[in-house]
């Protein structure tokens, strides 16, 4: 199996970092907007863009949608759904059913 190749790219911000897809987002300026806490924190970033994307910001707008319903959104993944649930959890919350 060949190497993909790698690009060099420059992202608005002037970060320079080397990707093999078409995807434009910087993983660099990823790690800077990664929250430090809240259940934002505990996802991949194609998981919390996706929530983001989809204006869930919070807890109690995140239990307005059902599991399927999430799982439905672009970069969300089976492993992030166990995370969301102990979240909604501990603030006495839940998914939609």
């Amino acid at each position: 199996m060949a190497a993909s190749k790698k690009d060099l790219r420059t992202c608005d911000k002037g970060h320079q970092y080397y990707k093999t897809s078409d995807c434009p987002i910087c993983p660099i300026c990823e790690r800077e907007r990664k929250p430090d806490n809240g259940f934002l924190a505990l996802l991949t970033a194609p998981a919390r863009r996706a929530l983001e994307n989809n204006g869930i910001t919070s807890l109690q707008k995140l239990s307005e949608y059902s599991e399927k319903e999430i799982l439905q959104f672009h970069g969300m993944g089976r492993t992030s759904i166990p995370k969301l649930r102990t979240a909604l959890q501990q603030e006495g919350l839940s998914f939609k059913e």
